[in-house]
C-alpha cells in the first residue's frame, strides 16, 4: 500500500491562495458564541462546494460536514468559530473592527482574539485536500465547525440538538489550538493537557451604614477581602507543590461611595485544576472559607456561592495521542514536539465523550519564529509575545495555516487507511 499523506497534501501549494483569502475574511468578519451565523455559512458553503453532505443548525450555528469514501475508519475534526469581545489593536490591514450591540444596549468590539478563524480555515483547508484526493485514502471524513466555545456553551448545545445521532459515529476525534508557540511548531501531550476551569460568582451580605458610623455596620467589603487573602492559601498551603492548580480572583465590586458601608459585595473567581480530586478539593476549600469568613465577621445572611461558568479538563487519550505524535514525527521532524501542560480550558472534549469514542488535542505555534527566538533569547517572551485573548494576538498567516492543515491532515490520515497501490 502506498502511504496517503503525500498524495493529499501535494494540492496544498495549489490551495494556498484560498486558505489565506478564508482566513482573512473570517478574521475581518468576527462573531460572538451562538452569532456565528456568516460564519458558518461559509464554512457550510465551503464543504458543499468540495461534496460533503452538510447538516448545519445544529445547536443553533454548528454544522458537520460528511464525506464518505469507502470502507474504513470514520474520523471526526472539530474547530470551533466563535471571537471575543476584544478591540483589536493588530494594526494588521484586515484587523477587525467589527462591534455588536451588548444586552446593555451598549456597543461591543468583536475581535479573533483566540484564533478560532486559524482553526475553521485549516479544517477547510483538511477537508478540501481529502476531497480531492479521495483516491489515496478511504473511511469517512466529518469536519464539524462548533459554536461557543469560548462560553463553554457551543458542544453541549450541539449534543442536545442531537449531534450523536445526527453524525456518523467517529472512531476517533481530533483537535487543534493555535497557541503563542513559534509558526511551524506541533506539540502533542499524552494524558492532562488543558485544565478544567470552575468560574464563581461569591455574594456575601452585610448590614450598611454611614462610613463614619462603622459599629453600626457589618462591613461586607471586610469580609470580601478577607476571602480573597484567605483563598490564596488554598494552592499555596492546601495541595502538594507538585499539584498544578491556579485560584484566581478577577472581580470584586461593593458599594457606591467612599463614605457608604454597602450592605453587599460580590467577588468572582477562577479555578484551574487538572484531576477530578484536586477539583473538588479546591471547590469545597473555596466553600469552606467563605462560609467561615461570614461567619466570623457576623454576616446577617449566608453567602450565595454561584457556578458561572464550567470547563472540563482536556485529557487526551494515551493510544490515540501516541498514534498522532508518531505520524507528526514522521511528517514535521524537529518541529514535532512534547508540549507544555496549559491551564487554558476547552468544552471540546464533550463531543467525543457524548459519543463514547478516544480523542486527542494538540497545539500548534502561530507567532513569528524570529521574534519568539529573539524573545527567549532576552527572556521577554511574556512581556512581549502577544497571547491568546489579547487585543495584539495575531498568528502570522506563513507556516501558521500550512501547519495547521498539515497537522489535521496527517492526524486524520493515520486513521484513514490507505488504498492499495495500483499495479502496471
Amino acid at each position: 500500500m502506498s502511504h496517503p499523506v503525500p498524495a493529499v497534501l501535494a494540492g496544498l501549494d495549489a490551495i494556498r491562495p484560498y486558505l489565506e483569502d478564508v482566513y482573512k475574511d473570517l478574521h475581518r468578519h468576527p462573531e460572538l458564541g451562538l452569532r456565528e451565523h456568516r460564519t458558518a455559512g461559509k464554512g457550510a458553503e465551503a464543504l458543499r462546494s468540495f461534496g460533503y453532505e452538510v447538516t448545519d443548525g445544529i445547536g443553533g450555528t454548528g454544522l458537520i460536514g460528511v464525506l464518505a469514501n469507502g470502507d474504513g475508519p470514520t474520523v471526526m475534526a472539530r474547530a470551533d468559530m466563535d471571537a471575543l469581545p476584544v478591540r483589536e489593536r493588530t494594526g494588521l490591514p484586515y484587523a477587525s473592527t467589527a462591534t455588536v450591540t451588548g444586552p446593555d444596549g451598549t456597543e461591543r468590539p468583536v475581535m479573533h482574539a483566540c484564533g478560532h478563524d486559524v482553526h475553521v480555515t485549516c479544517l477547510l483547508g483538511c477537508a478540501r485536500l481529502l476531497a480531492g484526493n479521495r483516491d489515496a485514502w478511504r473511511g469517512t471524513f466529518v469536519a464539524l465547525l462548533q459554536p461557543s466555545e469560548e462560553n463553554g456553551e457551543g458542544a453541549e448545545a450541539m449534543i442536545a440538538d442531537g449531534l450523536t445521532s445526527r453524525s456518523p459515529r467517529p472512531d476517533v476525534v481530533l483537535a487543534q489550538h493555535v497557541l503563542p508557540y513559534p509558526a511551524g511548531y506541533v506539540g502533542t501531550r499524552t494524558g492532562p493537557f488543558l485544565s478544567a476551569a470552575d468560574s464563581l460568582r461569591v455574594t456575601v451580605h452585610g448590614r450598611g451604614a454611614h462610613g463614619s458610623a462603622p459599629q453600626a455596620a457589618i462591613d461586607p467589603v471586610v469580609t470580601a477581602a478577607m476571602i480573597v487573602v484567605r483563598l490564596q492559601t488554598v494552592v499555596s498551603r492546601e495541595l502538594a507543590a507538585t499539584t498544578p492548580a491556579v485560584l484566581t480572583v478577577g472581580s470584586i465590586h461593593a458599594g457606591s461611595g467612599p463614605n457608604v458601608i454597602p450592605d453587599s459585595a460580590v467577588v468572582e473567581l477562577n479555578v484551574r485544576t487538572y484531576d477530578d480530586a484536586t477539583r473538588t478539593h479546591v471547590l469545597d476549600a473555596i466553600g469552606r472559607i467563605v462560609r467561615a469568613e461570614c461567619e466570623a465577621s457576623r454576616s446577617p445572611k449566608a453567602p450565595v456561592i454561584e457556578r458561572i461558568s464550567s470547563f472540563p479538563p482536556t485529557v487526551n487519550d494515551e493510544e490515540t495521542t501516541r498514534r498522532v505524535a508518531e505520524a507528526f514525527a514522521a511528517h514535521f521532524g524537529d518541529d514535532a514536539h512534547t508540549i507544555d501542560l496549559q491551564t487554558a480550558s476547552e468544552d471540546m472534549s464533550e463531543i467525543p465523550a457524548a459519543f463514547g469514542v478516544p480523542f486527542t488535542y494538540w497545539g500548534i505555534g502561530g507567532t513569528d519564529p524570529d521574534r519568539h527566538a529573539e524573545a527567549v533569547r532576552g527572556g521577554t517572551v511574556d512581556e512581549d509575545i502577544p497571547v491568546n485573548h489579547s487585543p495584539y494576538f495575531a498568528p502570522v498567516v506563513r507556516p501558521t495555516l500550512d501547519t495547521g492543515v498539515r497537522a489535521l491532515t496527517v492526524a486524520a490520515l493515520a486513521w484513514l487507511a490507505a488504498r492499495p497501490a495500483s499495479r502496471a
